[in-house]
């Protein structure tokens, strides 16, 4: 039984462990990388988001500018549409 002991204490201090450990290490930095890359790609995506959001209110800003009455027109349809669907549902 004792060389059974002696040899599983050999094991543990032996090159399997350390590689075990190396692997482990590897896989904490495989993550991180992975993580980072996702955040800078998300990242990247927001801003795309972001340009065009303001890209269209720009323009439907210019676009209300130039026709104020079909912009009352929509604003008021928009609003008896939302209005007619919260009163449907009750």
């Amino acid at each position: 039984m004792t060389t059974t002991t002696e040899a599983y204490r050999k094991a543990a201090n032996s090159e399997t462990v350390r590689r075990a450990g190396e692997a482990v290490r590897n896989l904490g930095d495989d993550a991180s990388e992975f993580a980072s890359d996702i955040t800078r790609k998300a990242g990247k995506h927001y801003a795309r988001a972001e340009d065009a959001a303001r890209d269209l209110y720009d323009e439907a800003h210019e676009v209300s500018k130039d026709y104020p009455h079909v912009t009352l027109a929509l604003a008021a349809g928009l609003g008896f549409l939302l209005g007619a669907m919260l009163v449907s549902r009750r």
